[in-house]
């Protein structure tokens, strides 16, 4: 009801928790932007930014895609070779994006659309279709805290996802675990602040589901601007979070390595920033911890780098708080 009649555009939103962007998009991410339809983006209501790296080809699917926008916008960004798949409970909001999709296959070139839409629960993937180990990416852009059970949630990501693959997704978090007040208040449910987890919790499903430990990328504290709501939340303080966790094979876990970036990322020549913890310049020799060597020879990074045992100065075990 709250996403499909409710509200009608992004300005109906009653608190700023939506609409907090984590850092600056890169200007191929900009351009792409601007060939989704005026609609698609106006009924658009995520937080963060959810645009991996690397996505050439890539098999993508969205978690509560809403309206399209992130999958129109990656579907640019895979290529005519690569595919996106969308799914999202709302179906007012399946239709908006259901609807455009010659639109923005024609604005693309593309002679068959690489981008499809399902009406169906994140926590029940099965239901809508989707088979095991068959993406290499899964994204979710603020609406994970929208789903009452989060491991089932992220068991599915799990499981869908190739041996390699990653769940890149951008949510909101607590600072302490939330009331019982506060987590049946209906408008705050809405606007993301009801469902989110207290973030220590992220920690420990990720680990239980069978993920590498979170990879904090951005995070920015978000304000709620509306005097009446932030009286029913009291102390509690609320952050909007990027994680990439990694679907790391068992028997990759080898020890600390080194590694070099090779600089062919199409917009990151120069410099990935993969997350808090680890900037990759071009040629430049970095230590990392066993999970980060483990992550880069397992997933998609494996061929933009050089990686060896060992390292001098092996990174001791990024935290994150």
């Amino acid at each position: 009801d709250y996403y499909g009649k409710e509200l009608q555009k992004s300005e109906d939103l009653k608190t700023n928790a939506c609409i907090t962007s984590a850092r600056p998009l890169p200007k191929m991410v900009r351009d792409a932007l601007e060939h989704v339809h005026e609609e698609v983006v106006a009924r658009y209501y995520g937080c963060g930014l959810v645009i991996p790296e690397c996505l050439s080809s890539c098999r993508i699917l969205d978690l509560g895609s809403g309206s399209g926008r992130d999958c129109y916008l990656l579907s640019q960004l895979v290529g005519e070779q690569g595919h996106v798949t969308g799914i999202d409970m709302t179906k007012g909001q399946v239709e908006v994006a259901k609807k455009h999709l010659a639109y923005h296959m024609d604005k693309f070139g593309y002679r068959k659309p690489n981008v499809e839409f399902f009406h169906g629960y994140m926590e029940k993937l099965g239901d809508a279709g989707l088979a095991d180990e068959s993406y290499d990416i899964v994204i979710s852009n603020c609406v994970i805290n929208l789903a009452p059970d989060k491991r089932a949630v992220l068991q599915e990501a799990f499981r869908v996802l190739k041996p390699g693959g990653e769940m890149y997704f951008s949510d909101i978090y607590a600072s302490q675990r939330l009331s019982e007040t506060v987590r049946k208040h209906r408008v705050l449910w809405g606007e993301c602040l009801a469902g989110a987890l207290y973030w220590r919790d992220l920690y420990g499903i990720a680990e239980e589901v069978g993920f590498s430990p979170p990879c904090l990328v951005t995070a920015s504290p978000i304000t709620i601007g509306n005097k009446e709501l932030e009286d029913i939340v009291g102390d509690c303080r609320f952050v909007s979070a990027t994680f990439r966790l990694f679907k790391v094979p068992a028997g990759s876990r080898a020890g600390p390595g080194q590694v070099i970036y090779n600089g062919g990322i199409v917009g990151h020549e120069r410099e990935l920033v993969f997350d808090a913890n680890f900037t990759f310049k071009e040629g430049e020799v970095v230590d990392v911890d066993a999970e980060m060597a483990a992550i880069l020879q397992s997933s998609r990074f494996a061929e933009e780098f050089l990686i060896r045992a060992g390292g001098a100065n092996a990174a001791a075990l990024q935290g994150c708080c």
